[in-house]
């Protein structure tokens, strides 16, 4: 593993031009026309952003989970609600953008309501990253968190065996101007995407991400994909795994990442289990004093800008690039993506 490879060579790719493509691949795979739009508008975003393991990389996972014939093409997912705060999609084994989108009016109308809103997703492909999901809630003024297991690949702490998913977390706060305070982070010590990302580029992982088959550490991507990854921090990142665990999976009736992972069967695609998605109103919680809340949050959040770096700001300034400069793609996976675009 060459510890000294050179960054890949960039193509810089205008927005529109990049959603074409990508909505040319997702049609070519055979996906229904609700599904290509909403699954091209995640993977560009995440391109966009210079979120490499979540952006056009994750075409190929579509690919894979089409082609293994595990995903439904074209279903229409079935929103349920009652007027209270639980608002329940049936995913039906379709890829997750589209069940989001579905269910976001509803979920949106519960937190205004009520304060809060809880959108239950079964049964469905999860492979995004969960930043735009957040986003299209703080851009209604409400605060909101998610939560959602994937397969088996990550080992307790103090494991060598894996049974915890990557079990990302991530949550968003609504600011004045265009962007709000996001953090969306794999309780895993880096996400899964990134181990295939490093074995094409011909890099070593950081130290501390995970063992191989033996159970021994390792730098070594495939090594690593072929034993466990190892959580974030110890035993921290372990009980939040856990916690998405039980929240995303137990609580709302869907697989855990062992039950993901034995569904699989060897087929190497997305995972498939539940997402759980809180929305919050800070008017309706906060006894409707819009001006000090935004204050208040405001001064902590200033704060720490003052000394340090917040949450996704290197991806809201690589957002700001591509609009200006196009969206960077590696060349050689362009070359790839173009392929499934036909």
């Amino acid at each position: 593993m060459n510890a000294t490879a050179t960054p890949p060579t960039m193509v810089h790719v205008p927005e529109a031009e990049l959603a074409d493509t990508v909505r040319r691949a997702l049609t070519r795979m055979g996906l229904s026309d609700p599904h290509v739009r909403a699954i091209a508008q995640v993977i560009v975003a995440g391109q966009r952003d210079a979120c490499q393991s979540h952006g056009v990389y994750r075409l190929i996972s579509c690919f894979d989970a089409v082609r293994a014939g595990k995903v439904q093409l074209a279903v229409e997912p079935l929103v349920t609600t009652s007027g209270g705060p639980i608002v329940q999609v049936d995913a039906k084994f379709g890829f997750s953008p589209l069940a989001f989108e579905r269910g976001l009016p509803a979920l949106v109308d519960a937190a205004r309501h009520h304060g809060l809103g809880a959108l239950v997703i079964r049964h469905c492909f999860h492979f995004s990253a969960l930043w735009p999901e957040i986003e299209a809630i703080t851009a209604q003024g409400l605060a909101a968190l998610a939560l959602t297991p994937s397969h088996a690949w990550v080992a307790p702490a103090g494991g060598t065996r894996p049974l915890l998913g990557t079990n990302p977390i991530a949550f968003g706060w609504p600011r004045p101007g265009p962007y709000p305070y996001v953090f969306d982070f794999a309780t895993s010590a880096i996400a899964r995407g990134d181990l295939e990302l490093h074995r094409r580029a011909g890099q070593p992982l950081p130290e501390g991400c995970g063992v191989d088959a033996d159970g021994q550490p390792s730098t070594d991507p495939v090594a690593v994909a072929r034993g466990a990854m190892r959580a974030f921090g110890g035993h921290k990142g372990s009980a939040l795994a856990t916690m998405v665990e039980l929240m995303a999976g137990a609580l709302i009736g869907d697989w855990t990442s062992r039950e993901s992972l034995a569904f699989d069967d060897g087929a190497g695609v997305a995972p498939c289990h539940g997402e759980l998605i809180l929305a919050f109103d800070p008017l309706v919680l906060g006894g409707g004093d819009a001006a000090v809340q935004t204050a208040r949050a405001e001064a902590l959040l200033e704060g720490i800008a003052g000394q340090a770096r917040l949450p996704s700001q290197r991806r809201f300034a690589a957002r700001e690039r591509s609009h200006a400069e196009g969206i960077a793609v590696p060349a050689t996976m362009y070359e790839d993506i173009l392929q499934l675009a036909g």
